[in-house]
């Protein structure tokens, strides 16, 4: 009967050790469909764990999420997300989405303004342009949320 000292020591140390699923965040993006860098960030989202539902729209629309969202011309980029009732502007690293989500600070979201090259979506060789993410704060203003 050596079976159930072995089989209670399994069951012992499974019972013991958390098991870590690999559970994707879902994320929703309003991109425009021709373009290029836009579906590049969403390949990153999806190479990090995110599971992305993507909406292509016409620039028109994409305007008026951004406008309904909060996000000013001077904050916009070329596409729009939402995860977790925040706004995710532009190329945001996905480590940075994770962790607004993690520490859930009380504001609107996050923002890479413009198209900085090497955010990600915008690799452009060994080119790279430092940029910031900004938090959006639910009174218009900004801080910076990590520097790249």
């Amino acid at each position: 009967m050596a079976i159930r000292p072995i089989l209670a020591l399994l069951i012992a140390l499974l019972w013991g050790t958390p098991v870590f699923a690999a559970a994707e965040t879902a994320i929703e993006v309003w991109k425009s469909s021709t373009c290029s860098c836009c579906g590049n960030w969403v390949k990153h989202l999806e190479s990090n764990g995110f599971a992305v539902t993507v909406n292509a729209v016409e620039p028109s629309m994409l305007a008026a999420i951004k406008r309904q969202a909060g996000i000013s011309e001077t904050l916009a980029s070329c596409h729009t997300a939402k995860i977790d009732g925040y706004v995710i502007e532009g190329h945001v690293p996905a480590s940075d989405i994770k962790r607004l989500v993690a520490e859930h600070p009380d504001a609107v979201g996050l923002t890479v303004p413009g198209m900085p090259a090497g955010s990600p979506g915008m690799e452009q060789g060994g080119e790279f342009e430092p940029y910031d993410v900004l938090l959006l704060k639910k009174d218009g203003t900004t801080s910076v949320f990590a520097h790249h």
